[in-house]
């Protein structure tokens, strides 16, 4: 059996018992009121702690310094960078410096160590003493290996060599 379902309403197709419209207003205002407080009781929040003047130390004395990345760090000119380690390497290379006073100990030009030596010579060993035995393989042997870009990052300072691997 099939039941028949009456609607509420009449056959004027609306219905008669609308919404409680004192309920409505009554709960409208209680929210109102209730967004009012909240707001009174932040603004008198904030301002009872903005007028603190201190919050006593900070929690680390590094607080507003700034943390270094890790290593390698970036370089943002890296060009920049290059030409002035360049022309430090280059001012040591070709003048004179004290590297330690205290003991007398002096940088001269690359230059003028080379002239000195030819002058005076290598200190050698007297032909009675035997070479001590090393693993190290003698430069200029024919086991030694050959170097590739040994100017380094400065290379382009120096003049080229006729028989270097490097100007070919």
């Amino acid at each position: 059996m099939a039941t028949e379902r009456h609607p509420k309403h009449g056959s004027e197709g609306y219905e008669h018992a609308d919404a409680d419209v004192r309920s409505l207003y009554q709960f409208g205002a209680v929210l109102a009121i209730l967004i009012v407080a909240v707001m009174w009781a932040m603004v008198h929040t904030y301002s009872f702690l903005a007028k603190r003047e201190s919050l006593g130390p900070p929690a680390s004395p590094f607080e507003n310094q700034r943390a270094l990345p890790p290593q390698p760090r970036l370089q943002p000119h890296p060009a920049t960078d290059l030409k002035h380690y360049c022309e430090v390497e280059q001012q040591q290379l070709t003048t004179y410096g004290w590297l330690d006073q205290h003991n007398g100990l002096v940088r001269i030009p690359v230059d003028r160590a080379m002239d000195m030596v030819l002058q005076k010579g290598l200190p050698a060993r007297p032909a009675n003493q035997a070479a001590e035995e090393t693993s190290v393989t003698p430069v200029g042997s024919a086991m030694e290996p050959r170097a590739m870009g040994t100017a380094g990052p400065c290379g382009y300072l120096a003049p080229p060599s006729n028989g270097s691997a490097e100007s070919k």
